[in-house]
């Protein structure tokens, strides 16, 4: 094994990753099984879970475990917890990846479920997550939780108000949490810009074209782009790290 191979090495330990059975949650647990990890993959698709799970297995041989939960609903988060460790005894990684924009034609199309459901999803659901396997992880001796916010949680534009705002709490935990469960607990933002995944499909072609312009690499993300920097955020790697922001944006302005 290379030095660069032993930065990013993850066998024998777990990764919990949210939102994990697409866009940029699928890539992400598929690159920490290839690094060697097991695997617990979340998301309201059970199917979907099983699914990815059975992909990731194949390729990689690691162990995987596909579960259905909705992350923005309190209660049934410890089942999560519960699950990953009656299966693997320990969480060594965390990713708080699901999350969601609705699309509304103005501001006043906003309704109280429709607010409520973002806040639950991206900034809710990540918080009693953290706090559930962060004190784990502190029993435990250490682990790392990344929180995958949003450049329009620092650019909110009004047809994203109520998802820019939640991604903005959830920049806002990944400070607190970083001080509340360290020396050994690590906690991290990633924060993604336009990548080309199912949350991005309904977007509009020329708004989004105009947009991307004015980023320095001028173009949309790939999902497999955002792989670099959560390896870096999951590993050894970033031994040093937390409390910090680590953009992947393709240089917006």
């Amino acid at each position: 094994m290379g030095y660069a191979d032993g930065l990013f090495e993850l066998t024998g330990r777990v990764v919990l990753v949210t939102g994990g059975s697409r866009g940029l949650g699928r890539e992400i647990a598929r690159a920490a099984a290839r690094c060697g990890a097991d695997v617990v993959i979340a998301s309201r698709d059970g199917d979907a879970c099983a699914a990815v799970a059975a992909e990731i297995e194949k390729e990689t041989g690691r162990a995987v475990l596909p579960y259905a939960v909705h992350v923005g609903r309190w209660d049934q988060l410890p089942g999560l917890v519960d699950a990953a460790h009656e299966r693997f005894g320990r969480i060594d990684a965390l990713v708080n990846n699901a999350g969601m924009s609705p699309l509304y034609d103005t501001l006043g199309d906003v309704s109280e479920k429709l607010f409520d459901a973002v806040v639950n999803l991206n900034l809710k659901g990540p918080f009693r997550l953290s706090v559930l396997v962060g004190e784990l992880m502190r029993e435990a001796g250490g682990g790392s939780i990344v929180n995958v916010s949003s450049t329009g949680s620092i650019r909110p534009r009004p047809g994203i108000l109520p998802y820019a705002a939640a991604k903005a709490g959830l920049n806002a935990l990944t400070d607190g949490l970083a001080h509340a469960f360290g020396p050994k607990v690590r906690v991290n933002t990633l924060m993604a810009g336009p990548f080309a995944t199912g949350a991005t499909a309904d977007w509009d072609d020329d708004q989004l074209a105009v947009g991307v312009g004015t980023h320095a690499q001028r173009r949309i993300g790939r999902p497999a782009e955002i792989v670099g920097g959560a390896l870096y955020l999951i590993s050894d790697a970033s031994s040093y790290t937390t409390g910090a922001t680590l953009r992947v944006d393709g240089g917006m302005p």
